[in-house]
């Protein structure tokens, strides 16, 4: 496992849906800051535990690091997610390892790969239904 050098500073982006999530990641002690909040104290609690998951995987890696993340649009769940995919691609790119590559890729692919889906768009006529959504008809 190769470390980075003392000074280096590693930036990486997590995206999904219309959240984007800058990470900054150096050599430090392990504080990781969420637009300027600690971790500890992120709320709400269900996203603080999926940002976890990425520390739980890369097991004493990320203890070395300071991540600092600004994230911003979207709702609180695709947030979240883009937070962790911003962490997680910081982590593969600072310690250049193999290893966590293919753990968070095997745990969920989402941390490293771009989700891609939107809602599709509603159309005319009906849109206060759905995209999808049509009049009920009567067979009889």
């Amino acid at each position: 496992m190769v470390i980075m050098k003392e000074k280096e500073i590693i930036f990486a982006t997590g995206k999904r849906k219309t959240s984007v999530a800058r990470a900054t990641l150096k050599a430090g002690d392990g504080k990781v800051l969420i637009n300027n909040v600690p971790l500890d104290i992120y709320e709400p609690e269900f996203g603080r535990l999926r940002i976890r998951e990425v520390f739980l995987l890369a097991d004493k890696t990320a203890e070395k690091y300071d991540i600092k993340v600004n994230v911003r649009g979207g709702g609180i769940s695709s947030r979240v997610d883009a937070i962790r995919q911003a962490i997680a691609k910081a982590l593969v790119e600072a310690t250049k390892s193999e290893d966590l590559k293919r753990r968070f890729l095997e745990f969920d692919r989402s941390l490293l790969v771009y989700d891609f889906r939107r809602t599709e768009p509603h159309k005319p006529s009906r849109s206060r239904q759905g995209a999808r959504r049509h009049k009920q008809r009567s067979k009889r």
